[in-house]
């Protein structure tokens, strides 16, 4: 049976309730007559078993490539980090 955590709206005590989903939602706070409302907060998830984490499925080798295969690391496009000789530049000219 499910736990239900209700909230009074005028005293704002929280209470617990033990129901069956069946079970209507109760109403009145047992400490001062006010009226109740649900609250609602995450659920807790627990997962048991196997088949639940990535490791699970895999054999103990695993091999990013296909056997049999070759595998050539790719060459690099970046161009080489020596700089061009610099161009001239212009010569300023000023009038006096």
């Amino acid at each position: 049976m499910p736990t239900y955590e209700y909230e009074c709206q005028s005293c704002h005590q929280r209470i617990e309730a033990v129901q069956r989903f069946s079970d209507p939602p109760l109403t009145t706070c047992p400490h001062c007559g006010g009226s109740l409302r649900k609250v609602f907060s995450s659920v807790g998830i627990v997962f048991k078993g196997s088949g639940f984490y990535k490791t699970d499925s895999r054999s103990s080798k695993v091999s990013a490539t296909p056997p049999g295969s070759t595998h050539s690391t790719p060459t690099s496009t970046v161009p080489s980090t020596t700089s061009p000789s610099p161009s001239p530049t212009p010569a300023s000219t000023t009038s006096d």
